[in-house]
């Protein structure tokens, strides 16, 4: 027999939930456990005595927040222990979300590079006051902290991010510009129209995880940096041939990105950040297969914060 009185609750449920994917990714990371916390709090959702439940968003998000935390905490470990750069897991997004800037940082790969050097208190913390807006009594309700200890986590944690935020430039037009000029000048193996593009000290990270061959540290310099992506039209990867290889420019989290694919399979993702003057100033390469899924899929998520 059917449960009508459950239908209202999905509803509800339905209706917070790219809310919820939003929080739990930024606090994660990864879209596969952000994914997984709302599943999760999908199943804490119904079991809830909901009748004693007077707002329901709060309440999913302090359940979101609560199990995105103690995910955070288990998974510290394995971060610190990880082969090489531990990049986040890259997502698609729609243009909707590029649209508003503060959604556009807040998701950014460079943002959530940030973002991972906080404890989990704080990554919390600073997710649900400077993104979401939250108020510190009700952050304090949902990680189950005093007001007090929760104004101290945020004010370390803007500090924290202060320091390592890179500067953002909202001129999208430039972005794209730019990230198509590198796609272009890297598959004609250009050096030189790659160094224009680049800032001088620019930094590539690459993920690859222990799975696949990345560089295990930072490769640093304009001139490094422009050999590195003039050799992509020259070797294989991943046992692709540069002429199997499929170079595309796409949204990755709100901003200019390129997906590499060959033989079926996404390879990597490429994102860029931005100096003041519009040259790339650090790149984020995402290779580690175990992290590509979420592209591979093809889904567009929405991480709107209103």
């Amino acid at each position: 027999m059917t449960n009508l009185s459950a239908q209202p609750d999905q509803q509800v449920f339905h209706t917070h939930r790219r809310l919820l994917f939003s929080v739990a990714y930024r606090l994660l990371g990864s879209a596969a456990d952000a994914e997984d916390t709302v599943q999760d709090a999908w199943i804490k959702w119904s079991a809830a005595e909901r009748s004693q439940v007077a707002d329901p968003k709060a309440y999913l998000t302090r359940i979101v927040s609560n199990l995105a935390l103690e995910r955070l905490r288990s998974t510290r470990h394995k971060r610190e222990t990880y082969v090489g750069p531990w990049l986040p897991e890259p997502i698609l997004t729609g243009n909707d979300a590029s649209e508003i800037v503060t959604d556009a940082e807040s998701v950014s790969m460079a943002m959530l590079v940030v973002l991972e050097t906080l404890s989990p208190l704080e990554r919390a913390v600073f997710v649900l006051k400077e993104v979401f807006g939250f108020s510190h009594a009700e952050i304090a309700e949902a990680v189950e902290r005093s007001e007090a200890a929760v104004r101290q986590a945020a004010h370390r944690a803007r500090e924290h991010v202060r320091a390592g935020r890179p500067r953002f430039t909202a001129d999208r037009s430039r972005q794209r510009e730019a990230t198509e000029q590198f796609l272009a000048a890297a598959a004609g193996g250009d050096v030189n129209a790659l160094m224009e593009l680049l800032s001088p000290d620019v930094t590539l990270w690459t993920d690859g995880g222990g799975k696949v061959r990345q560089a295990l540290r930072p490769v640093v310099g304009a001139a490094t940096v422009a050999a590195w992506f003039a050799s992509i039209g020259t070797v294989s990867y991943q046992g692709v041939e540069p002429a199997d290889m499929k170079a595309e420019l796409v949204e990755i989290n709100a901003g200019p990105g390129i997906v590499f694919s060959g033989h079926g399979r996404v390879i990597a993702t490429l994102t860029f950040d931005f100096d003041a003057d519009g040259r790339i100033a650090t790149l984020h390469n995402v290779a580690n297969p175990d992290k590509l899924q979420a592209v591979a899929d093809g889904t567009a998520y929405d991480i709107r914060t209103r």
